[in-house]
């Protein structure tokens, strides 16, 4: 028999029968005989026979894929979603095609079309950094494939969302340290586009003006990774701003705060207390250790993953849309804590 790929016809012309007796020997069908049956699994197994999984979708009208759009899947957070989703998705007999946009709005644009092209039923997505044109994702919802957005979401797109609740996430962060003593607290911003910083920010605002505390224009700086975040507190010291608190984005901004300020002298926590947001790797190998809000994300990728096979199998155009919102854990560790 040849090499490669292994066909029913392949079958059938070795045994000297039709491709469709071993179709329906393959499917145990009680009008084959035993004897054909035995001789014919016996025969594929010998062969690493594979069903031809363009063909079965073909039948089905799905493909059993979905596909993922990830800013990054270097961040800790972003790989417990992937994982998240992977397990549900590989228990309910469908693969995962993994892209990823690298924070590049024209890259999620390629994305989709590829996914597209590649005849998925079904796509997640978190927004890169630089998307403000949605277009693409029309496009999707256009050609009757379900969208699910977790994380970073859509503004006003009408499709299923898993998030955490960055805004209270980021007032009981901020509010952690007020009630530590600290008074003069700067926070690290992510891009303004996005709905998650945006309400991270909010949070932050909301905790201070409840504690009647000043919030100064140089305080709010936006600063989302770890040069960002290594050039802004050279910045805010060479400008001699007075700080004692520092609320991040996330996490790898915290760290290189928090490692630039300990090359300069200061002490961590307690000339400077530092939170971080997303908890992942980072927070547990600093010294100290991190103070960060733990968004769950194998939860999320779990929830979003579910979502979407429910408008797969379902009806795709069922409505209302659902938003999931999940509970932020702020984990105190030594960084924000003497």
């Amino acid at each position: 028999m040849k090499s490669g790929l292994i066909t029913i016809k392949d079958i059938a012309r070795e045994l000297k029968v039709s491709p469709s007796t071993v179709s329906r020997a393959l499917k145990n069908h009680p009008d084959i005989s035993e004897e054909t049956k035995k001789a014919v699994n016996e025969l594929a197994r010998k062969s690493n026979y594979q069903p031809n999984a363009v063909a079965l979708s073909l039948k089905q009208s799905r493909s059993n894929t979905i596909g993922v759009i990830i800013p990054e899947i270097v961040h800790y957070f972003f790989s417990s979603v992937i994982s998240g989703i992977e397990d549900v998705a590989y228990n309910a007999g469908f693969n995962v095609i993994i892209c990823q946009s690298n924070e590049k709005y024209d890259r999620e644009v390629v994305n989709t079309r590829t996914l597209l092209a590649n005849r998925v039923d079904g796509i997640l997505v978190s927004i890169s950094k630089k998307t403000q044109n949605f277009d693409h994702f029309y496009k999707v919802s256009e050609n009757g494939v379900p969208l699910v957005f977790y994380d970073r979401v859509v503004p006003g797109f009408d499709a299923d969302q898993v998030i955490v609740d960055d805004l209270e996430a980021a007032y009981r962060a901020t509010k952690h340290l007020i009630e530590g003593g600290r008074k003069k607290i700067i926070h690290f911003a992510g891009p303004q586009n996005l709905l998650i910083s945006q309400r991270r920010k909010e949070g932050y605002l909301k905790a201070m003006h409840e504690a009647g505390l000043e919030v100064r224009n140089e305080w709010i700086v936006e600063a989302d990774n770890f040069e960002k975040a290594r050039i802004a507190i050279l910045d805010i010291l060479e400008g001699k701003i007075a700080i004692d608190g520092l609320f991040a984005v996330n996490d790898l901004t915290a760290v290189g705060a928090m490692q630039t300020l300990q090359k300069r002298g200061f002490k961590i926590p307690d000339q400077i207390a530092i939170v971080g947001f997303s908890d992942g790797r980072l927070s547990g190998i600093t010294d100290p250790a991190l103070t960060s809000v733990d968004q769950h994300g194998y939860e999320m990728g779990t929830i979003a993953t579910e979502l979407l096979l429910k408008r797969i199998l379902g009806d795709k155009s069922e409505s209302p849309y659902e938003i999931k919102v999940l509970n932020a854990e702020l984990i105190v560790r030594g960084s924000s804590v003497g």
